[in-house]
């Protein structure tokens, strides 16, 4: 191929007549022309090797890693040494294994020296001192990646404020005593809510206009527009950190710490503080700047679309992943898919086979893509894709799949060139030794790990396993794409556990159906992000187009991750690992023989399947969860409270949703809860309001009803965002209401009325006082079930308590079934209506390990003294009450 130039479209091999006969084998043979012979796995150990000393070294002592690398360096010199000496010194037949073990030694040695140094850059510089001592500093940095939102947590009652996050690197630090000291420290940046826009960024230069800020609930309740343009403010502050783009400097003051993990690339954290005012010295570079405005550009031609589509698509396209929010993210993690939201190879892969063709037939690309059709001859066509190439990596940034994806790119670059075949093995070998040795903090990346291993899964194994496939009758494209699916998730699969504690049953199908709709989307989000900076209203056309494969890739997330067998736990741990890995083994092996047998390969497809879709009626019998009579169910959420009421087949009065969407979620699938008449929100604190977009999830919502106390306001905000956005009524509880769904009944017992609002229904005949603080706002019901009589008292703190007491609803609350206590079951109760409700089961919905020591024994104590039977979810789990009420009543209580 050395001397070739570009032919027409005809496909022909050079020579070569387009023969009939030979476009079958040409066509679907690729694969076995690449494993005509055996694989070339000589640099395969030298690549390893490096690897793991990379890995090793970067934060040993430099004595031991100096004497490592003299060692490794003087051990394969001898060897290569005994090896030049041929016959006489070691015998030829050896010289094989002597230059692979002094390659292994060299490697190792440059690996050690690369990664000693790297690690000394990190430790070594004023600012790991500073950050022991704690110390508050002035500091220039130079941003060295995008900006990106803390994840939303709750803590206790609230959720802790969003703080923007960005790598930097410190280029000089000002002690306190006023000398400066050069660095070149990595740091991670913090930037709490209440720091002002640095000076110079177009945030704030823009001011602020006095007024609230489009849809901010700050404010709420308060008189005078200063909350409201505080909010204003701390939104287009956090904007313009956000915006920040890599390489540009600020001078910031802050207080360093020490990193929070050790032997992380990262010297000390820095939180910005709003004094002295942040400022921006230098500007980003041009590449960056060029980039910036691209992936603006793509970000605004998305705008218009739906919204998984248009959260979906920067982030297959750039890796731009701001808009994914909680519940998709999660999604795509139980589905194992969480790998397109992240740029990787596959990326540059669809775009230099646009352009030069299949990669497995590298040999003859010039042939196959939109390079003949532009006339390009050989090298011109390399030479253009390695300008894609570059472009891509600075464009979606140097993240370790796109440095490893971009270093195999271009190895078979230089190889189409000069016309010579290659290898595509020693290639990621090629590209592991280089990238290691370049940046050795790589060695302990988790994604480029998860990178090389799917990579080295494609080539290696997926040949062999779609061979097979398509020997037994299956279609080639199904049983190439098959075969991918299935090795890439085989070799994964222990590391993904490592990570996420869980093994997905559904990922093989669900990469499967998405990766049809990679291709397209991401072919057409570049086109739109190339075209958005020149024509916007071609580009929102394009993005439009991709907003269907795209919307595909998220429906096949949500679909999966929405099945009741999606995953199952796992040990979260390196022999959890192994231990997955012995079992993938064995599951391998045995599908070898399973063509032989028909019969068991229909049963077994049969079992996973129903191990997946779980159907109601076989869960029940296997798991006696849910019992078949259950009419109130608390769920396991940790530190938080979500219970439900049954309301007739499939539909449940769901009452708080936890601090978190996927357990509330979990309970609500393996209930069968899928129409929901009303869901209860007692009140706005984030352990009973932070899970609602998994109450949510893939369910019909008739009403949402709430407490009229909307504090904390950041969460009354969202819920109000959450059922706008999905167009659910919103409505306050008072106090006398009365409603019935099914054979439900319900009486609201508090909070009371807005005080001298007359004709409210359900008016205490003594008006009682504003509720002090969200807790005493809660909504407490009186619920009537199949005779059973449940009492659900939210947060209620004695003052509210004892205001029950005193209403002339009390003599209703005597002697209940069923008590939901208050509060987690702290301390904070009344004994008087305790002993008056008498509850024959008290159940508590708390944390384990939790930091509040709910429940309190005080209150067990005379939860117990009173006769009930009490139960807690942090150590029994899920419960679901049944039975008949009364004293002489049958009353059942089941543990997940």
């Amino acid at each position: 191929m050395s001397g070739a130039t570009g032919t027409g479209p005809s496909g022909t091999a050079a020579g070569r007549g387009p023969d009939r006969r030979e476009a079958p084998r040409e066509t679907r043979g690729s694969v076995r022309e690449d494993r005509a012979g055996p694989l070339d796995l000589r640099l395969v150990p030298p690549a390893l090797a490096a690897w793991a000393t990379a890995a090793l070294t970067l934060d040993t002592p430099a004595g031991w890693t100096a004497a490592s690398a003299g060692v490794c360096l003087v051990g394969g010199a001898v060897l290569l040494w005994f090896r030049g000496a041929g016959g006489v010194l070691l015998p030829r037949r050896f010289a094989w294994a002597g230059a692979s073990v002094a390659a292994v030694l060299l490697c190792m040695a440059a690996a050690a020296v690369s990664a000693g140094l790297h690690g000394a850059d990190v430790r070594r510089g004023p600012v790991p001192e500073l950050a022991r001592r704690f110390a508050t500093v002035t500091a220039e940095i130079e941003v060295s990646g995008d900006p990106w939102l803390s994840r939303p947590k709750v803590r206790g009652d609230h959720s802790a404020p969003l703080a923007v996050l960005a790598r930097a690197e410190v280029r000089g630090v000002e002690r306190s005593d006023g000398t400066w000291a050069r660095s070149r420290s990595p740091v991670l940046l913090v930037v709490d809510a209440d720091v002002q826009a640095p000076e110079g960024s177009a945030r704030s230069r823009s001011g602020t206009a006095d007024g609230p800020a489009e849809g901010s609930g700050a404010g709420r309740g308060v008189s005078g527009a200063a909350p409201a343009v505080a909010a204003r403010r701390a939104q287009q502050a956090r904007a313009a950190w956000l915006g920040l783009l890599p390489s540009t400097r600020l001078r910031v003051g802050g207080r360093l710490a020490p990193a929070l993990t050790d032997g992380d690339r990262t010297a000390a954290v820095l939180r910005v503080r709003g004094r002295p005012g942040p400022r921006i010295v230098a500007g980003p570079s041009g590449p960056q700047r060029l980039a910036g405005r691209l992936r603006a550009g793509l970000r605004e031609a998305t705008d218009g679309l739906p919204e998984d589509a248009r959260a979906l698509l920067p982030g297959l396209v750039v890796g731009d992943t701001t808009r994914i929010t909680p519940e998709l993210d999660e999604a795509f993690k139980e589905t194992d898919l969480a790998h397109t939201l992240a740029v990787s190879g596959s990326n540059l892969t669809v775009l230099l086979a646009l352009l030069i063709g299949p990669p497995g037939l590298a040999q003859r690309a010039e042939r196959r893509g939109l390079a003949p059709r532009l006339g390009l001859s050989l090298r011109a066509t390399a030479l253009a894709a390695g300008a894609l190439t570059l472009g891509f990596v600075v464009v979606c940034r140097p993240d370790p799949s796109v440095l490893r994806a971009a270093a195999c790119g271009t190895l078979a670059l230089v190889a189409l060139a000069t016309g010579r075949r290659r290898s595509l093995v020693p290639a990621l070998a090629t590209a592991v030794l280089l990238l290691v040795l370049y940046d050795p903090w790589l060695a302990r990346s988790y994604g480029f790990l998860l990178s090389v291993l799917a990579t080295g899964a494609l080539l290696v194994l997926a040949p062999g396993w779609g061979e097979a496939l398509h020997r037994r009758g299956v279609p080639a494209r199904l049983a190439e794409a098959l075969a991918a699916a299935a090795a890439a998730q085989a070799v994964c699969a222990p590391v993904v556990a490592v990570l996420s504690a869980r093994v997905s049953l559904v990922a093989v199908p669900c990469n499967l159906l998405a990766e049809a709709a990679v291709a397209p989307a991401t072919v057409l989000g570049f086109a739109a992000l190339v075209t958005a900076p020149v024509v916007m209203p071609v580009a929102r056309v394009l993005a439009w187009c991709a907003s269907w494969p795209a919307g595909w890739i998220a429906g096949v997330a949500r679909t999966g991750a929405a099945l009741p067998g999606a995953g199952v736990d796992w040990p979260g741990s390196w022999p959890g690992a192994l231990a997955l890995a012995a079992v993938t083994v064995g599951v391998v092996l045995a599908v070898r023989r399973l063509p032989r047998h028909p019969w068991w390969c229909g049963l077994l497809a049969l079992l996973l399947l129903l191990a997946v879709v779980r159907p109601a009626p076989l869960t029940r019998v296997l798991t006696g969860w849910p019992p078949p009579d259950w009419r109130f169910a608390m769920c396991d959420v940790g530190q938080g409270d979500a219970t439900v009421l049954a309301a007739g087949d499939g539909a449940g009065v769901v009452v708080d949703a936890g601090p978190d969407p996927v357990p509330v979620d979990r309970c609500l699938r393996q209930l069968g809860i899928t129409r929901i008449p009303l869901l209860v929100l007692t009140h706005f604190h984030a352990d009973h309001v932070a899970g609602l977009t998994g109450v949510l999830r893939g369910r019909s919502v008739a009403a949402i009803e709430t407490t009229g106390l909307e504090e904390p306001a950041g969460e009354a905000e969202f819920v109000r965002k959450e059922a706008a956005r999905r167009h659910i009524p919103l409505t306050r509880a008072v106090a006398g209401e009365e409603r019935r769904t099914g054979p439900l009944a319900w009486r609201v017992l508090w909070p009371p009325p807005d005080p001298g609002v007359p004709g409210r229904p359900g008016t205490l005949a003594d008006p009682e006082p504003v509720p002090d603080g969200p807790n005493d706002a809660s909504v407490a019901m009186l619920v009537r079930s199949g005779g059973l009589r449940l009492l659900l008292l939210g947060d209620l703190e004695p003052p509210a308590q004892q205001a029950l007491l005193r209403s002339p609803r009390a003599a209703e609350l005597a002697r209940v079934d069923v008590l939901k206590v208050a509060h987690h079951g702290s301390a904070y109760q009344d004994p008087d209506l305790i002993r008056l409700a008498a509850p024959r089961v008290a159940l508590i919905s708390a944390g384990a390990g939790n930091p509040y020591g709910h429940p309190a024994p005080a209150t067990l104590a005379a939860l117990r003294a009173g006769g009930a039977l009490v139960l807690r979810t942090d150590r029994d789990g899920a419960l679901a009450v049944g039975g008949t009420g009364g004293p002489g009543g049958e009353l059942r209580v089941t543990r997940d």
